[in-house]
């Protein structure tokens, strides 16, 4: 993702949360300070089909009725990219994890036992996770850290679009070549969230349909949701 491009779309999102731009960029710098360069072919997904795996109830309740389906169509993609928790429902149901995204705020000791079997961890930093990024990201086997930021990217830390750890993602995979991303453990309507929560599920959802017309390759997530979607600009370029 340039980051020109990006930029127009995290300026809208700063201003919906109230997040500020300047704590963002100190936990970039700090997240840059405690990694290395990370050789993105170890994570080529060239021409792959990659399940994006969220921690939706579909994929994390044992009970769910759609669970059985949602992990049969995880281990028949080429890679899996698994967001924050739903690493731990994969590993558990014997499905393995070609990359985990998160910013570290529910299991980082699974970030850190996946480096250390040399699984790549997209590890984020934000403006309200520095002490988490500080702690943790020292633990983690460096070779296998991917860096990313929402703000600006500066040195060997990478901004690959994407607000949450779901929706980052399937930005990572797009940008690191996959030729479908299969969605896995996505509950756009889950009842349980808190308010936060459902509002960066919305985002996340506005996000998801952005990539898929750039893409131009209609994610079955999004079936039945489009014409309810709000573009993230009015602006049909970005």
């Amino acid at each position: 993702m340039n980051y020109e491009t990006w930029s127009p779309v995290y300026e809208r999102i700063l201003a919906d949360f109230g997040f500020d731009r300047e704590s963002d960029e100190r936990a970039r710098d700090a997240l840059a300070d405690l990694t290395e360069p990370f050789d993105l072919d170890l994570l080529d997904a060239s021409e792959e089909t990659v399940a994006v795996a969220g921690a939706g109830p579909s994929l994390t309740d044992p009970d769910h009725p759609e669970r059985p389906a949602e992990l049969d169509r995880a281990r028949r993609a080429d890679a899996v990219f698994a967001a924050s928790t739903a690493a731990d429902h994969l590993r558990d149901a014997g499905v393995g994890v070609d990359c985990m995204v998160t910013d570290l705020d529910k299991n980082p000791e699974t970030a850190r036992e996946l480096t250390e079997e040399g699984v790549p961890v997209a590890a984020h930093a934000h403006g309200d996770n520095v002490p988490a990024v500080r702690e943790w990201v020292p633990r983690f086997d460096a070779e296998w850290v991917l860096p990313t930021t929402q703000a600006r990217p500066v040195a060997h830390v990478r901004n690959p679009g994407g607000f949450t750890d779901g929706d980052r993602a399937a930005f990572l995979a797009d940008c690191l070549g996959a030729a479908e991303l299969r969605f896995v453990g996505w509950d756009f309507d889950d009842p349980d969230v808190d308010p936060m929560k459902a509002k960066k599920l919305a985002w996340a959802e506005r996000l998801l349909y952005w990539l898929e017309r750039r893409r131009d390759e209609e994610f079955a997530v999004l079936d039945g949701r489009r014409e309810r979607i709000e573009p993230v600009s009015a602006d049909e370029r970005l």
